[in-house]
């Protein structure tokens, strides 16, 4: 079977993906209501009952919202770093001691055959975390709330087949933007978020041939627009010398209001 999965939904307004092999099922982050997280796994013919754990980024309300009732009502281990957890603690509500998982930055846990390798990234939170995914050859990478991409991300992300990439904002849309310049100032930071231009510039770097698709994600609903992202983010890749036929190479949208097809990691 390999890896599968679906961004249920991407965004401000929240972010939820799944990632599945033949024998585990993981949900990444449940920045949305439950009863919404519930009807977008429907809308993949899923059910909260098939989740085998749910995976933390970060504890920014966007990726949290729901996490407390997801683990609740389905009975669901969590898996945080130890800072992430003492962050997310007062908004999540209880959660079981049994059910509180540590994952720490940096570690590598299996599920099964599906293996996980938690990578720190640069944002605003207490110890922001992207996640890759393993099934024998097939890597799957999920890099999204980031300030800048470090060398230690790039290396964790390279020769992924499929990656899951911030393209956040257009930055002449954001500094025209209704946002306050305090605002706009951190979204523009290190600790801020991935412009189009800044993730044209990585992938020019990461493409060696491996990855096949990249998802442009957590786009700002006010400050960019997926064709614009699309545009932007291939105009700087091929300013780099990074040329690529679509046949070869695919930018593919997410959404932040309905899932994006199941896609399977090994499919070309």
């Amino acid at each position: 079977m390999g890896i599968s999965f679906t961004v249920l939904s991407s965004g401000s307004t929240g972010n939820a993906t799944v990632v599945r092999n033949e024998d585990t099922t993981l949900l990444i982050d449940a920045g949305l209501s439950a009863k919404r997280i519930d009807e977008l796994l429907k809308e993949r013919d899923l059910s909260g009952e098939e989740l085998d754990g749910i995976l933390v980024t970060h504890e920014h309300s966007d990726h949290v919202k729901g996490l407390g009732a997801m683990a609740r009502k389905y009975n669901l281990p969590v898996y945080a770093n130890e800072k992430t957890w003492f962050a997310i603690s007062n908004a999540v509500g209880q959660i079981p001691d049994d059910n509180r998982r540590i994952l720490e930055t940096g570690a590598t846990r299996e599920f099964e055959s599906l293996r996980v390798e938690s990578f720190g990234i640069s944002h605003d939170a207490a110890e922001p975390v992207g996640y890759s995914f393993y099934d024998g050859a097939e890597k799957l990478s999920v890099a999204t709330d980031l300030g800048y991409v470090s060398d230690k991300v790039k290396q964790a992300i390279s020769d992924a087949d499929v990656l899951v990439l911030e393209a956040n904002h257009d930055v002449e849309m954001l500094r025209m933007g209704r946002y306050p310049w305090n605002i706009k100032r951190r979204i523009l930071s290190d600790i801020g978020h991935l412009s189009n231009e800044m993730a044209g510039a990585i992938l020019s770097e990461l493409l060696t041939g491996r990855t096949k698709r990249t998802y442009l994600a957590h786009l700002s609903r006010d400050h960019n627009m997926m064709e614009l992202a699309k545009l932007t983010v291939r105009g700087a890749m091929e300013d780099r010398g990074c040329f690529y036929k679509d046949s070869e190479f695919r930018l593919c949208d997410t959404y932040y209001d309905r899932p994006t097809p199941w896609d399977k990691v090994s499919e070309s």
